[in-house]
């Protein structure tokens, strides 16, 4: 059973290693090493055509328009439905620089990386009059900049001769600071906009939605630990706590919401996101045309889920588990229909819409790191025949009329189906995955790519184009594509990448502090020659009824009973054993796997 070599990490987290496995790169039956290479460097050449088309033509600004070889400055623009109060004066904040700086170590550019942060270091600044939202300058810029200076800073890609002095993190830490004031509201649920320079603006919209107060904890989280400043993970677990406080009776969270009265403008939930004008209505993109490059997540509650589990694994905290287990299995219970996930009402658990977004293609993602390989494998499954009925993932498709939306037909090289076929081949090492990615890179260049770069598709019915090159194409799309070939990357390291496809590390001193009297519970006793020692498992930072010592020492728990079945795979609780560590039984999900489950302490 895999486990995290920790001291202080609480254990119920070990059966979720699924996370992110060592790199193994023996080839894959009926996928030869060859042809793995092969896929490999065409996901290369995916990344360099977009990277450098963006270098030539719209660096330092924000994003690529790859049809007329020239820039956006988007990032005030993201989620900014009316193009309200828009900056005269801001010209980018090289955000796709940024967010591609993981993905050429990825890809094993540490030369450019390099270039790219010192060029950062030099350049960047957020003293600028911009109002920007701050859920997409979360996972875009502020969690860019903390990835990239851990791994600026990690022995394996550090910068030589002294050139990097911490300056990223110094930036993150500046527009950490700048974020802060949007959280001071009577609820502590922070204002969905922030004015870069000057703060929160006068009649700012009170709005804002359960992904966009629910999912900054990894980045502001991570930060404090590197600053030591604690205020920055302190905002971010106070509005998540009141936010879950405002659960219904079945434990589900509605769609938008009022961060002044704490009260809900939507109700209708699921796993994937809606767009809302302020009153409430759904509206398709018929409206806003021009506007399908805006990420959705900013009206639903898709990556709310998503950090609730990884806030766990990256921090260790039992709270972010027992919220994460009890919304996971209102999802099942409410939203699951087969291997479809519709919508339903917070209130009463009854299906609204029957529709698949786009988004919800995370989610067998977030499964594996769960366990639930089964769920997983069937809904991907459904996404990817979607995905080959159109060539590409539309936005929305109505699962109850067997048809394509209407109005909402775009895919803007969207990179969550890709994330969860890398998790899936991670989790069975099932060569299908391998071929699922090979149709996707092939649908991307026939469909996708132009000379300026790769462009989003307005409409999946045409193939009509739009002008616009995500950051998120190269941060998350291309990156999660070229690890599906080539994991060398995670190589003796751990990592949970977060929505927008920033790696952070898993690291013991990160993790919260157990009891001083958790550990005496589950004293044995080490021999070392003849002479024996008390020790516990978590002294001894090993799994301790399957790992030996070095110099011969063994370590077994006295409470230790393994599971009747070594894939943990069960039909009811008998089969499961007692777990090594806590001594706690085991039990069997709902899905089939045993693990620690419940919460008798």
């Amino acid at each position: 059973m895999p486990c995290f070599r920790s001291s202080t990490a609480p254990l119920r987290r070990l059966f979720v290693l699924l996370l992110l496995l060592p790199a193994s790169f023996a080839p894959a039956v009926g996928f030869g090493s060859a042809k793995r290479m092969y896929m490999r460097e065409k996901v290369r050449n995916m990344f360099y055509h977009a990277y450098e088309n963006y270098m030539a033509y719209a660096f330092p600004h924000d994003e690529l328009k790859p049809l007329t070889k020239t820039y956006t400055d988007s990032l005030s623009e993201l989620g900014n439905l009316k193009l309200e109060h828009l900056p005269h004066y801001y010209n980018g904040s090289a955000l796709t620089l940024v967010e591609s700086l993981s993905s050429l170590l990825v890809l094993g550019n540490y030369t450019e990386f390099e270039k790219g942060v010192l060029w950062l270091s030099d350049n960047l600044t957020f003293d600028v009059d911009a109002r920007v939202n701050l859920f997409e300058c979360n996972i875009r810029l502020l969690g860019g900049l903390v990835s990239a200076h851990i791994l600026a800073t990690d022995s394996k890609s550090r910068l030589e001769n002294g050139l990097y002095k911490n300056q990223l993190l110094d930036l993150a830490e500046d527009l950490g600071q700048r974020f802060l004031p949007a959280f001071e509201t009577p609820t502590g649920l922070p204002y969905a906009w922030i004015n870069l320079k000057y703060g929160v603006m006068e009649e700012e919209t009170t709005e804002t939605s359960t992904s966009g107060c629910g999912s900054l904890i990894l980045e502001m989280g991570a930060l404090s630990r590197l600053t030591g400043n604690p205020r920055f993970e302190a905002v971010a677990l106070r509005a998540l706590r009141k936010l879950w406080s405002m659960r219904s009776s079945l434990n589900l969270l509605g769609t938008t919401l009022d961060v002044i009265t704490g009260e809900w403008i939507e109700y209708s939930t699921g796993i994937g996101a809606g767009i809302f004008l302020p009153s409430g209505f759904l509206i398709g993109f018929s409206i806003y045309p021009a506007l399908c490059r805006f990420n959705l997540s900013l009206f639903g509650v898709d990556s709310f889920y998503e950090y609730l589990m990884k806030a766990y694994v990256i921090f260790g905290n039992d709270e972010f588990w027992d919220m994460f287990h009890s919304a996971y299995l209102a999802v099942q219970k409410y939203f699951r229909h087969g291997p479809w996930y519709h919508e339903a009402d917070m209130r009463t658990g009854k299906a609204t819409y029957w529709q698949l977004t786009s988004l919800q293609a995370f989610w067998p993602g977030l499964q594996i790191l769960v366990g639930d390989i089964s769920s997983a494998n069937s809904s991907h499954r459904e996404f990817f025949h979607v995905w080959e009925k159109f060539g590409v993932l539309p936005e929305r498709y109505l699962l109850d009329h067997n048809m394509l939306h209407p109005t909402e037909k775009y895919y803007p090289l969207r990179p969550e189906l890709a994330e969860s076929t890398f998790y899936l081949y991670q989790a069975t090492k099932d060569p299908w995955y391998m071929e699922v990615g090979e149709r996707m890179i092939d649908s991307l260049n026939f469909y996708a790519r132009v000379d300026g770069g790769f462009a989003s598709i307005r409409d999946v019915s045409t193939m009509q184009l739009e002008d616009h090159q995500h950051s998120f194409f190269l941060s998350e799309t291309c990156k999660y594509l070229y690890l599906l070939y080539d994991d060398s990357f995670l190589a003796d390291q751990n990592y949970v990448f977060t929505t927008e496809g920033h790696p952070l590390p898993i690291r013991s001193s990160w993790h919260d502090r157990l009891p001083e009297a958790f550990i005496p519970r589950n004293w044995t006793s080490v021999k070392v020659g003849n002479q024996a020692t008390r020790a516990s498992a978590l002294s001894q930072q090993v799994c301790p009824a399957t790992t030996g010592l070095r110099d011969s020492q063994q370590i077994e728990s006295a409470c230790h009973v393994p599971d009747l079945h070594v894939d943990h795979r069960c039909r009811m609780d008998d089969e499961c054993g007692i777990d090594s560590t806590t001594c706690r039984n085991r039990d069997c999900s709902m899905a089939g796997y045993c693990g620690l489950w419940s919460f008798t302490r």
